[in-house]
C-alpha cells in the first residue's frame, strides 16, 4: 500500500516501546464515533510503522500478522490505561503505510493502521474540542501531580483529594 495521509485532531498516548517513539490515537470508520480504527504509529522522521510490526515479532514473539496487530494494540492500550504519556488532544498528520483488519473486534478495534505521525506540537484549544461528556469537567490531579481535567465533575478517583472514589 502506498502511503495515505491524514489530518485530524484528537487524543493522542505517546510513549516508549524499545526505545522507539510511538503515539497512538483513534479513528471512526463511520459517523458513530466509534473509535474502531486504532493508529499506532511511530514518531520518527525515518520511522515508516515496520518498526511496530518486527517489535511485535522480535520482542513479543508473535509470528502471525493477527497476533501481531494484536500485540502492537495491546502495547498501545497498555499505554493509555497507564497514562504513560496523555499528549491531550493534538493537532497531528498520519502518513499510513499498513492497514491490518483485524479477523475480529480487539481492544474495540477492527481495523489497525500503521505508519508514521508528526505531531504539530499545538494542543487544541478546548472551546475547538469536542464535547465528550455532556458536562463540565472537574480539575482534579493525581498524586503525580498531572492535570486530571478530563474526569468528569463529580467522579472522584481513589488518589483525589478530599475522598475516595
Amino acid at each position: 500500500m502506498s502511503p495515505t495521509e491524514l489530518n485530524a485532531s484528537s487524543r493522542v498516548t505517546l510513549f516508549s516501546l524499545n526505545h522507539v517513539a510511538v503515539a497512538y490515537t483513534t479513528r471512526s470508520s463511520d459517523e458513530r464515533a466509534l473509535g474502531d480504527i486504532g493508529l499506532v504509529a511511530v514518531v520518527d522522521a525515518g520511522g515508516n510503522g515496520d518498526e511496530l510490526w518486527r517489535l511485535a515479532r522480535d520482542l513479543g514473539g508473535r509470528t502471525t500478522p493477527q497476533e501481531q496487530a494484536r500485540w502492537i494494540l495491546t502495547q498501545a492500550v497498555r499505554a493509555r490505561i497507564v497514562n504513560l504519556g496523555e499528549g491531550g488532544i493534538v493537532a497531528w498528520t498520519a502518513h499510513i503505510s499498513r492497514l491490518f483488519e483485524l479477523s475480529t473486534l480487539f481492544a474495540n478495534h477492527d481495523i489497525l493502521a500503521t505508519g508514521r505521525i508528526v505531531l504539530s506540537g499545538q494542543t487544541v484549544p478546548a472551546a475547538q474540542r469536542p464535547d465528550l461528556s455532556g458536562s463540565d469537567c472537574a480539575r482534579t490531579s493525581n498524586r503525580s501531580g498531572r492535570d486530571r481535567s478530563d474526569v468528569p465533575t463529580g467522579v472522584r478517583l481513589p488518589w483525589s483529594q478530599g475522598g475516595a472514589a
